[in-house]
């Protein structure tokens, strides 16, 4: 960005920029200017990084044309040109920093893409990415997904004995904003990273819950998260239940002891449940699918070029016994791989409702500068071509979950229906 000096008081100490222009007047009822662009306008943008973590946007050639003023100037003038503006005319300019104008115009050349998916992530994004895939963090333990259509950000899960639950916060809660800032407008990665902070430090939601407005205040923790959680449902017949959060750097290993720890306890079949799990980490998911299927194919990804990469299993299975996978609307992207896999190869039943379906990849690209870009890279299809991408996976039993039941008294019809194949078998 361009350097300008800032104080307490309103342009007090600001440094007009070499070359100033003189700014034009606002377009209004009673001067109206009409933007002309001639056919030969020509419009190139070449971002280049350089080794010093600089950013360079150049070659960007706008013609501006009207009947009193005409302008032709490069990007890198035209942002010269808004940044005066800011500073001259902006009623809260006081507010703006350097900073903030620097990350609204990468976070607005990656949001220019339309996709959901692709973020930029600042230093504070990055680390509370790299620190929840850790599976250790400061947090106030709850699950959020958001609606890529609506961008509705909703609270699927509450983990017991954590902040959030001792505070008072519901499933199916709706976040409003967090510390009196409206999140309508963020991707879901700027949320979770605004919602986490340092142990011991408190944070402000504002929730909607039955058509009414919650405040709740939530003192910080450190959030030891394990993905993976396991049980017997049924020691005399040797069902087990697995239940997968999401897939983390820590979630393979988990998954592993929570299926050797069962079959001690003599599971011969077994449950895994994948409702409300987002997805996660590609590599680690089809590291989990290779320790239950035996060998062939997990998932496909094609890239733009047409360029296929083929994620297999070998031979050696961990378990082998009946699967019945548990999957939901909230199902999403590596639960779709699993889910997926495990349908194909007739390696599970499938037990729920569709899936959420999202069949794309994402990669993050550092910067150099401890700052990223996660860009939608791949399409991505279930073993038999299949790909799920808007339209999810429909599960072999369909059968909606009994929420009122759940509430009377915690009776899952879904899990229920699960055990009901497997003890039929």
């Amino acid at each position: 960005m361009y350097d300008y000096e800032q104080t307490d008081e309103l342009n007090e100490g600001y440094t007009e920029p070499e070359g100033e222009r003189v700014l034009p007047d606002p377009i209004t009822p009673q001067r109206k200017t009409v933007l002309n662009f001639p056919a030969g306008l020509i419009l190139g943008l070449v971002l280049g990084i350089c080794g010093t973590g600089i950013v360079c946007i150049i070659a960007l050639l706008i013609m501006y044309n009207s009947d009193t003023l005409r302008l032709n100037y490069s990007s890198s003038e035209k942002l010269k040109l808004i940044e005066q503006m800011i500073h001259q005319r902006y009623l809260h300019e006081d507010e703006v920093t350097p900073e903030m104008l620097e990350e609204g115009m990468y976070r607005g050349m990656v949001d220019s893409l339309g996709d959901p998916y692709s973020v930029y992530y600042n230093e504070d994004d990055l680390k509370s990415l790299l620190e929840s895939s850790s599976g250790s963090f400061g947090g106030i333990g709850v699950h959020l997904t958001q609606d890529p259509d609506t961008r509705v950000v909703t609270v699927y899960k509450v983990m017991d004995g954590y902040p959030a639950a001792k505070a008072g916060v519901s499933e199916n809660d709706i976040l409003i904003r967090v510390a009196g800032e409206e999140i309508k407008d963020m991707d879901l990665s700027t949320i979770v990273s605004k919602v986490r902070g340092e142990k011991g430090t408190k944070v402000l939601l504002d929730l909607m819950r039955d058509d009414k407005e919650v405040e709740v205040e939530i003192v910080r923790d450190i959030i030891e998260y394990d993905t993976v959680a396991c049980e017997m449902k049924d020691e005399e017949k040797g069902i087990g239940y697995i239940t997968i959060d999401e897939f983390d750097d820590v979630t393979y290993e988990q998954f592993v002891n929570a299926i050797n720890e069962l079959k001690e306890k003599g599971m011969k079949s077994m449950i895994l449940d994948l409702r409300g799990n987002p997805g996660g980490n590609v590599d680690t998911v089809c590291d989990m699918c290779d320790r239950l299927m035996g060998e062939g194919i997990i998932v496909s990804v094609e890239d733009k070029n047409g360029k296929k990469k083929e994620y297999t299993s070998d031979s050696e299975q961990l378990f082998k016994g009946d699967i019945v996978v548990l999957v939901d609307g909230n199902s999403a992207s590596a639960a779709e791989i699993m889910t997926g896999a495990l349908k194909d190869t007739k390696l599970a039943t499938v037990v729920g409702t569709t899936t959420f379906g999202k069949g794309i990849v994402q990669s993050v690209y550092p910067l150099g500068d401890g700052t990223a870009v996660k860009l939608t890279v791949e399409n991505y299809y279930t073993p038999s071509g299949y790909s799920i991408h808007g339209k999810g996976i429909k599960p072999d039993v369909e059968i909606d979950f009994d929420e009122e039941s759940y509430k009377k008294d915690k009776t899952d019809n879904q899990l229920e229906k699960a055990l009901e194949i497997l003890r039929g078998k």
